[in-house]
């Protein structure tokens, strides 16, 4: 990956953004994509376009990835200073303890950290159990109500988790393709931070589109990239962007639930970290279009570039509301294997993230007027 391209993706997810609350992120996505874009637009609920145009009255291929992050809205201040808080998006309470915060307030951002009752003061019994979300509190170092006040905290300031990026470069070991011993394959970074899901699919649609401009690559159709907003609170964003943008096709940028972690069966999230981008053929809110699903693996397999299939059962993605948008779009999704959603860090391999971005130029390139017609003819 270009060190340009890292720096960007590294302020991507060190950025202030949940669900309802993406100016930041948003306006990051924009100062990057604005010298190549041949034009920009935006809906009424924040969403970003960014569009490459190729020939006049060809298909319009949009490319969205989610740009809010799940975080935490205040929802009280007690009378010792301690603040009560929701959860804005899905979060699994026992990652929460411990955790360092941000919350920003009208006079500032204001550190933190998530906590509950010590431990060590608690009876046995209440010891063994697990702490749930609603006896836990954000400490941010006061004694009393109006200490907090006067740092501006009130209700309805969002929290994020306080977690910053940075990159491990590892050996790559593998079992040849005929069996045997795991041998040395090469060096692979992989990156930790936040917010991966999903700033990981608005980096490869900007990157997509920059590729595009900036290599003159021709492409038989309107390239529209969209960071979108509220995901995670409904796929809010991606009901605008697809009424801004009218996409004869969609191809959804997404994470993936990695498996390849302790516990988890190959049925449960088949994808591996690390093994290249994922073509998601079901979900709880979409089945894909076959015929555009079968272009991308067939790409993928032409081209050599590294993939996997994927499933999940429950869940859903941008594609769950663009595939019926007006009279219906062809969507399929493609994603980025990823260790620990919805935590304070997550892992991703920055080769998936490259293959990713490799699999969507040639894609692209191939989805002319009689194609994409092809993906709804009967």
């Amino acid at each position: 990956m270009e060190q340009k391209a890292l720096d960007l993706l590294k302020r991507l997810s060190e950025s202030f953004g949940p669900s309802g609350f993406e100016r930041e992120p948003v306006s990051i996505v924009k100062g990057w994509v604005q010298p190549f874009a041949d034009e920009l637009a935006s809906d009424k609920l924040g969403s970003l376009h960014f569009t490459a145009k190729g020939k006049p009255g060809q298909p319009v291929v949009l490319l969205p990835g989610h740009v809010d992050e799940v975080g935490f809205i205040v929802s009280g201040v007690n009378a010792h200073g301690y603040l009560t808080f929701n959860t804005i998006g899905g979060w699994f309470d026992q990652v929460l303890l411990g955790q360092r915060v941000r919350i920003r307030t009208r006079q500032g951002m204001v550190g933190g950290v998530i906590a509950a009752k010590p431990p060590h003061i608690l009876p046995p019994e209440e010891r063994a159990k697990v702490v749930t979300r609603d006896k836990m509190f954000i400490d941010i170092g006061c004694s009393n109500e109006k200490e907090a006040k006067e740092m501006g905290v009130r209700i309805g300031d969002p929290v994020v988790p306080d977690s910053s990026f940075s990159t491990i470069e590892k050996n790559v070991w593998r079992k040849p393709e005929g069996g045997g011993e795991e041998k040395p394959a090469g060096k692979t970074v992989l990156a930790l931070g936040k917010a991966f899901d999903d700033r990981v699919g608005a980096f490869i649609a900007a990157e997509v589109v920059r590729k595009l401009k900036e290599g003159r690559i021709e492409h038989p159709n309107t390239v529209t990239g969209a960071a979108t907003v509220q995901e995670e609170i409904g796929l809010r964003g991606a009901r605008t962007s697809a009424h801004i943008a009218q996409p004869d096709v969609c191809i959804t940028l997404e994470v993936d639930i990695a498996g390849d972690v302790p516990g988890i069966e190959p049925h449960e999230a088949p994808t591996r970290m690390g093994m290249g981008p994922a073509i998601l053929t079901f979900d709880a809110s979409m089945v894909p279009n076959q015929g555009l699903k079968e272009l991308v693996i067939r790409t993928a397999e032409e081209c050599g570039i590294p993939h996997q299939l994927s499933q999940m059962k429950g869940g859903g993605t941008d594609g769950g509301a663009i595939h019926m948008a007006n009279a219906g779009c062809p969507t399929v999704v493609i994603t980025v294997p990823t260790r620990h959603i919805h935590s304070h860090v997550g892992m991703v391999s920055l080769d998936d993230i490259d293959n990713a971005v490799a699999l969507l130029v040639e894609v692209v390139k191939r989805l002319d007027r009689k194609t994409v017609d092809s993906f709804t003819a009967i």
